[in-house]
C-alpha cells in the first residue's frame, strides 16, 4: 500500500484521514509515531510551520525554501543551502522523503533522530539563525498558532516538543514509493521496464547496488566516493572523530534523482552524465576511498544512457505533485 497516495483532484488534510502506510515492497520502517499520533491537525500544523519563513531570524527563510516540493524536497540548481541574508552553507540540500526508514540523519549522520533534525536548520547562523525559544515566543503570539496546537494537541500549550513533533508529523509522513520502479517491482498493472531501463537495471545491480541498495537506493552507510585527494569538508569524521571517516559521507538516495541536481554533498556535479564520468574515470585515489571504487566503475557511451533510463524510473510524479504537501 502506497502512503498517502490520492487522485487527480486536490485533496486537502480536512477532506482526507491522513495515514501513513507502508509501500508493499518496502521494510519496517525506524520511526512509528508510537509517541507522536498522526492526526490531520498535527499534519497540518507541522506542514504550516514547515513553511512558515517568519520563524527565520530575518523572516526570510522556511524549511520550504530549501526543500522544495517541485525538487522533491531540495533545492534546485543550488549547489549547497541559502540561508538568512543569503548566508550560503557548506553542504547540498538533501531530499526529504523516507524519512521515517532512516537511523540517522544529513550528509554526516550527525543526527540520530527525526524529531530533533530540524533544530540544525534553526540554529545554523547560514539556514534560519534563530533558536527554539525564539520560535516558541513568536508560535504563543500569532493567531493562528495557539488554536492550531489546540487542536493537533488538546492544549494551547506551545513548547519545542510539540513544535518538533508536529514537524515530524508532516516530515514522517512524506513517503515516496510509486514510481515506476516500484509498480514493475509490485507487478502492478501489467506495469514492464523498457528494454532499455531493463538492460540499466541490470547493469546498475552488477554495479551500483553495492552502494544504491534496494529499495531506498541507499545502504545509509557512510563512504568517500573520490572527489577529492584533500576534502575540505571532515564529512563523517566531523561526528566520529574518527580519521578513517574524514570525506566520508551518507551515500544518498538515488530515488527522485531526476529532480534532485546538483548533486552529491557539495552539489559539484549538474548533471546525471558529470556523476556517471565521475565514476567512469574522475574517481581520485585517496587513505579513505570507498574499497569498491578502487579500479572506479567502467561504463563506455551506451552504458551510460542505460543507467540514466532506468534511474529515471525511480521518479515518483505523484510524491512530486501531491497537493497535500504543498504550501497553498
Amino acid at each position: 500500500m502506497y502512503a498517502c497516495s490520492k487522485s487527480e483532484e486536490e485533496v486537502t488534510p480536512e477532506e482526507k484521514k491522513i495515514t501513513f502506510s507502508v509501500p508493499s515492497n518496502f521494510p519496517a520502517p525506524v520511526y512509528n509515531f508510537e509517541d507522536n499520533k498522526l492526526s490531520n491537525a498535527g499534519f497540518a500544523l507541522g506542514k504550516k510551520i514547515f513553511y512558515e519563513a517568519r520563524l527565520s531570524a530575518d523572516k526570510s527563510v522556511s524549511c520550504g525554501s530549501c526543500h522544495q516540493q517541485f525538487a522533491a524536497f531540495t533545492q534546485l540548481d543550488h549547489k549547497v543551502s541559502h540561508g538568512v541574508n543569503s548566508c550560503q552553507g557548506k553542504r547540498n540540500t538533501p531530499p526529504l522523503f523516507n524519512l521515517a526508514w532512516q537511523k540517522a540523519f544529513f550528509w554526516d549522520g550527525g543526527v540520530k533522530n527525526i524529531e530533533t533534525s530540524p533544530l540544525n536548520a534553526i540554529t545554523d547562523a547560514c539556514e534560519m539563525g534563530t533558536d527554539i525559544q525564539t520560535i516558541v515566543a513568536f508560535l504563543k503570539n500569532t493567531a493562528p498558532y495557539p488554536d492550531l496546537f489546540k487542536q493537533a494537541f488538546g492544549s494551547t500549550e506551545i513548547n519545542s516538543q510539540l513544535i518538533l513533533k508536529s514537524i515530524a508529523q508532516f516530515t514522517a509522513v512524506l513517503v515516496s514509493g510509486n514510481s515506476k520502479y516500484d509498480k514493475v517491482m509490485r507487478k502492478e498493472g501489467g506495469i514492464s521496464f523498457t528494454s532499455t531501463e531493463l538492460a540499466g537495471y541490470n547493469l546498475f545491480k552488477e554495479k551500483c547496488t553495492s552502494c544504491h541498495a534496494e529499495p531506498f537506493f541507499t545502504d545509509f552507510s557512510y563512504r568517500s566516493n573520490g572527489l577529492d585527494l584533500l576534502s575540505a569538508d571532515e564529512g563523517r569524521s566531523h561526528i566520529t572523530g574518527v580519521a578513517a571517516d574524514f570525506g566520508k559521507f551518507r551515500v544518498p538516495t538515488l530515488r527522485n534523482i531526476e529532480y534532485t541536481s546538483p548533486y552529491m554533498h557539495d552539489g559539484r556535479f549538474y548533471s546525471l552524465d558529470e556523476v556517471l564520468e565521475h565514476y567512469n574515470s574522475g574517481i581520485k585515489a585517496s587513505t579513505n576511498l570507498d574499497v569498491q571504487l578502487k579500479t572506479g566503475i567502467p561504463l563506455n557511451i551506451t552504458e551510460k544512457e542505460q543507467i540514466k533510463a532506468f534511474l529515471k524510473t525511480l521518479t515518483d510524479n505523484e510524491f512530486i505533485k501531491n497537493t497535500l504537501y504543498s504550501e497553498s
